[in-house]
C-alpha cells in the first residue's frame, strides 16, 4: 500500500492547500484495499498529512456499523457508532479517524476524496441545489440533508447500494446538501478529472446567471476610531471575567455577517449565527438568553464586523469561516437563493460530540500556561532584552507583539516565535516610540488585530555615553526623547485601550512593564543622559500607577543590571564595551576584554544579567495582584533597595 498511501496524501496536499476546495483544513480523504482502510485522522489538516499519518482501520470490524443493531436514542447510537469506528483502529487507541470513515468503507472505489469547495457549496446550500445537481450532473448522487456521522453514513450506504443495483455500478460523485461532495475513483488521474470538470460546469453556471465567482464578501478597514471604542470592551464581555481571561477581537472591516448557519464547518468554527447589536453587555447577554452561546461573528454600527476566539488562531479560523460562508451565501444567488439548515439540523451539530473533539484539537496546547491568551507588547523586541522577553512570555503562551524601528528584525523574530509555537501567536508592527503619530498606529493596528492589550513591555530605549562637559544637545535630546517621552507615549496611548477594557468596574487587571536599569537606581559615571532618563521613568511610573489603579492597570518598573552579552554592550563598533573604552570610563582599561571583566566584577553574583532574568520579574509583575508603582531590581546583588 505504500504507492497508494503516496497518491492519497498528494491528493490531499494538492486540494487540502486550495482555499477554493476546503477552508480551515476541513474534508477528508482514504484509500483502501480488501482488508484495510486507511483514511484521515480527525484533527489533521490536508494541505500537510503524509502518508505515514493516515490511519489504518479494519474494514471486517468497521463495516459492523452497517450489520449491528444500534440504539434509536441519538446520544446512545452516535455513541455507539463511535465505539465501533474507534474499535476498528489498529492498533487500537493509535488515533481517532474522521467521523465519516462509515461513508469511506460504503463507497466501492479504492481513492475517496471528500472537500467543502465553496463553488460546490454554493449549489449544495441553494433553494434550487437538487434541481440544478440533476441538470448539470445527471450520473451523480444528491443526498438531501441529514444529520452527520452515522445517520449520514446509513443513508448514504442505502443510496449507493440502490444505484449499484439499478445501474451495475456506484456513481462516482456524492453531493451533500449544506455539507459538500465525494469523490471517489480508483485512480488519482480520475480524481483530478472530476473534480475540474465539476468545478467548471459550476463556474459556467454561475457566470450564465450573472453571479460573480470571486468577489470581494467584506470592505474596507472599519474607521479606527469605532474599532478602538468598541474592540477592547469586546475582548472582557466575550471572555471569562472569573477566570480573568479576555477574548481575542478581529476587526475584520465593513460589511454584513451570513444570515443562517449554511453547513456544519460553519457551525463549528463561527456559530450558528452571528450577532447584529451595540455591542453593548445587555444586548450581548440577550443574544446569548436566546441562543444558548456568545458570538463568534458580530457587526456593530460603524466599528464594522468582529470575529472573536479564545485565541488569536480561533479568531483567525473564525474570519476564514466568516468569508467562506458569505461567498457560499454569495453563490446560491446561482441556485435559487440560500437554503439554511433549520434549528433540528443545526442544533444537532452544536451538540455534536464529534465537533466539540474537532475544537478542542485545534486549541490543542493553548491553555494552562501562565499567561495562556495574553497580549503581550513588547517594544524593542526585535533583539537583545527584548527579544529574550519576548521569547520568554511566547513559552508561558503569551500573545506576542514584536513593537521595533526595525520592521524587518521584527518580522523575522516574530516568524521565528510563530515556527516554535504556532500559528497567530507572534505578530510584527513597526513604531518609533518617540513619534507620537507611530505610536499612537502601533496600538491601532494591534487593537485591529487583537482586540486591545494585556501586557505592555516598555523596553525599547537607547545610551549614548559621554562626560555632561561633553555631551552635544543632540545626543541629549535623543536619550530622553526616546528613554523617558518615548515611554510617556506608550504609556498614554495603551492605557486607553487598556481601561476600554474594564465594562461597567469588570474586567482582568492589565499590567504595564517598564524595562528600566539599575541606572534608575544610582546615578552612572558619565553616563548622565541615560541615567537621568531612567531615574525620571521611575517617577513616571510611580505617577502612572497612582492614576491608572482605578482603571484596574498595575504599572511596574524592573531594573536590570548589565546584558553583557547583548548588542547594547557587546556590538563590536557601537557597544558600550567600545564606548566606554573610548570615553575612558575605566581608568588602566586598554582592551575591550578589560573593560568586561571590571564590570563582571562589579555583581556579586560574577556575571551579567540575562535576559531570562528580566522576563522573571517581569512575570512577576503580572502575577502579583498586591503589587504596583515599584521599582524592582534584577542586579545579580550589585544594587539594592534602601
Amino acid at each position: 500500500m505504500e504507492k497508494e498511501l503516496n497518491v492519497i496524501a498528494g491528493l490531499s496536499r494538492r486540494y487540502g492547500a486550495n482555499p477554493d476546495y476546503v477552508f480551515l483544513g476541513g474534508g477528508n480523504t482514504s484509500v483502501k484495499n480488501d482488508t484495510w482502510l486507511y483514511i484521515k485522522p480527525s484533527g489533521t489538516a490536508l494541505a500537510t498529512i503524509s502518508a505515514e499519518q493516515f490511519l489504518p482501520l479494519d474494514r471486517t470490524r468497521l463495516r459492523q456499523i452497517f450489520t449491528e443493531k444500534l440504539p434509536t436514542d441519538v446520544a446512545a447510537r452516535e455513541q455507539m457508532a463511535k465505539y465501533y469506528l474507534e474499535a476498528s483502529v489498529c492498533p487500537f487507541g493509535a488515533g481517532r479517524p474522521s467521523v465519516e470513515a462509515p461513508l469511506h468503507e460504503a463507497i466501492s472505489y479504492r481513492y475517496v476524496v471528500h472537500l467543502h469547495p465553496t463553488l460546490v457549496n454554493g449549489m449544495t446550500c441553494g433553494q434550487d441545489g437538487r434541481e440544478a445537481c440533476q441538470r448539470l450532473f445527471p450520473d451523480a448522487l444528491w443526498i438531501d440533508y441529514c444529520d452527520p456521522g452515522y445517520t449520514l453514513a446509513m443513508r448514504v450506504k442505502a443510496a449507493l447500494d440502490a444505484a449499484a443495483a439499478a445501474n451495475g455500478r456506484q456513481p462516482q460523485v456524492i453531493f451533500l446538501q449544506n455539507h459538500g461532495v465525494f469523490v471517489s475513483a480508483d485512480s488519482d488521474a480520475e480524481i483530478i478529472a472530476l473534480y475540474d470538470t465539476m468545478l467548471a460546469a459550476l463556474r459556467n453556471a454561475c457566470s450564465a446567471a450573472g453571479v460573480p465567482v470571486a468577489a470581494p464578501v467584506l470592505g474596507d478597514e472599519a474607521p479606527l476610531a469605532a474599532v478602538l471604542a468598541a474592540a477592547p470592551a469586546l475582548r472582557t464581555l466575550l471572555g471569562d471575567v472569573d477566570r480573568g481571561e479576555r477574548a481575542i477581537v478581529r476587526s475584520v472591516g465593513l460589511g454584513s455577517a451570513f444570515a443562517g448557519p449554511l453547513t456544519p464547518d460553519h457551525i463549528v468554527y463561527a456559530k450558528s449565527f452571528a450577532y447584529n447589536g451595540d455591542g453593548s453587555r445587555a444586548s450581548l447577554d440577550a443574544f446569548k438568553a436566546e441562543r444558548g452561546y456568545l458570538p463568534k461573528v458580530l457587526v456593530l454600527p460603524e466599528a464594522g464586523v468582529f470575529t472573536a476566539g479564545a485565541t488569536p488562531a480561533e479568531a483567525e479560523g473564525t474570519r476564514q469561516a466568516l468569508e467562506n460562508a458569505l461567498a457560499v451565501e454569495r453563490l446560491t444567488a446561482a441556485f435559487g437563493g440560500p437554503r439554511y439548515l433549520t434549528t433540528a439540523e443545526y442544533s444537532f451539530i452544536e451538540h455534536w460530540e464529534v465537533e466539540s473533539y474537532r475544537r478542542q484539537v485545534s486549541l490543542a496546547g493553548q491553555s494552562g500556561r501562565r499567561l495562556a491568551g495574553k497580549v503581550c507588547v513588547v517594544t524593542g523586541g526585535a533583539q537583545g532584552f527584548g527579544l529574550g522577553i519576548a521569547e520568554y512570555l511566547a513559552a508561558e503562551g503569551g500573545v506576542i507583539v514584536i513593537a521595533d524601528m526595525n520592521l524587518e528584525g521584527a518580522e523575522t523574530a516574530a516568524a521565528a516565535l510563530r515556527q516554535k509555537h504556532g500559528k497567530g501567536t507572534a505578530a510584527a508592527v513597526q513604531v518609533n516610540i518617540a513619534d507620537e503619530d507611530s505610536v499612537a498606529a502601533m496600538v491601532g493596528q494591534v487593537t485591529r488585530q487583537f482586540g486591545g492589550m494585556d501586557l505592555l513591555v516598555a523596553n525599547a530605549g537607547v545610551l549614548r555615553a559621554g562626560s555632561v562637559k561633553d555631551m552635544t544637545r543632540k545626543d541629549w535630546d535623543f536619550v530622553t526623547d526616546i528613554n523617558y517621552t518615548g515611554y510617556f507615549l506608550c504609556v498614554k496611548h495603551a492605557a486607553r485601550v487598556m481601561a476600554r477594557q474594564i465594562v461597567d468596574g469588570e474586567g482582568a487587571w492589565s499590567d504595564i512593564v517598564q524595562v528600566n536599569s539599575k541606572s534608575g537606581l544610582e546615578g552612572s559615571n558619565k553616563n548622565g543622559a541615560y541615567a537621568g532618563s531612567k531615574f525620571g521613568t521611575i517617577g513616571l511610573t510611580q505617577s502612572f500607577a497612582k492614576e491608572l489603579v482605578e482603571d484596574r492597570i498595575k504599572v511596574n518598573s524592573v531594573c536590570p543590571g548589565n546584558y553583557y552579552d547583548g548588542p547594547l554592550w557587546s556590538h563590536p563598533e557601537k557597544g558600550l564595551f567600545v564606548q566606554y573604552l573610548a570615553t575612558g570610563k575605566v581608568p588602566g582599561a586598554t582592551s575591550v576584554a578589560e573593560v568586561r571583566k571590571f564590570y563582571e566584577d562589579k555583581v556579586p553574583m560574577r556575571r551579567g544579567c540575562l535576559p531570562v532574568d528580566v522576563a522573571r520579574a517581569i512575570l512577576y509583575c503580572v502575577e502579583q495582584a498586591y503589587e504596583t508603582g515599584q521599582a524592582i531590581p534584577v542586579t545579580g546583588g550589585q544594587v539594592m533597595l534602601h
